[in-house]
């Protein structure tokens, strides 16, 4: 009982801290605004940026990387997961549990949530620092090419399941990596639709 308790946390924890809408709270306390009612209406950085400015988007970014990346790193430092089955497929769990809350956050009822590329990210970032450098160097080549940062997402998130199998050689970490871009893949659906017919919007104008 106090094994399953002691590993049934962090998921737990994993799950309650991706939930916090950060973008939401942040534009909320300094700029009196709620973000779902204006620009994409997502709660995520790039519309941060948009209706609240560069220095909220960046907070936001980090926030949304960080309640990523802490309960893996929880994980790896404090429960000394070994780099079994077992532990990869703990690690997995948690990686799920803190994207599945930024997409469907309790604290907004289970909707309203964001697309899940920062999280995924600082998930990633614990797991397999190369793997997140390389979505990251595809991410902002997109982004500079497109300037769209649908288009640059959708480009990271492709690459991430390829990435994990180079370096972790984890079957069980690469299926939750491409479960993980099957569901941002989806959450895009809208913006996959105006990047088609063109009308996506871009980072930096016109």
């Amino acid at each position: 009982m106090i094994e399953a308790l002691k590993y049934g946390g962090l998921p737990l924890l994993a799950y309650l801290l991706g939930s916090i809408p950060f973008g939401l709270v942040l534009s909320a306390l300094f700029r009196n605004q709620d973000i779902r009612n204006k620009g994409s209406g997502n709660i995520g950085a790039t519309n941060v940026l948009r209706v609240a400015g560069t220095r909220l988007a960046l907070l936001t970014l980090f926030l949304d990387v960080f309640k990523g990346a802490l309960p893996l790193f929880m994980a790896v430092h404090l429960m000394e997961v070994p780099e079994s089955l077992r532990g990869q497929a703990y690690l997995s769990l948690i990686a799920i549990s803190a994207f599945i809350g930024h997409l469907y956050p309790l604290y907004l009822g289970l909707r309203g949530g964001g697309k899940g590329v920062a999280t995924a990210w600082g998930c990633f970032l614990i797991i397999s620092p190369v793997s997140a450098l390389v979505t990251l160097l595809v991410f902002i080549m997109m982004a500079c090419f497109s300037n769209r940062a649908s288009m640059a997402s959708l480009s990271g998130a492709a690459v991430l399941p390829m990435a994990i199998w180079y370096t972790t050689h984890s079957a069980v970490v690469t299926l939750c990596a491409a479960t993980i871009t099957v569901l941002i893949i989806y959450r895009h659906k809208d913006n996959i639709i105006r990047l088609v017919h063109g009308t996506e919007s871009t980072i930096w104008g016109n």
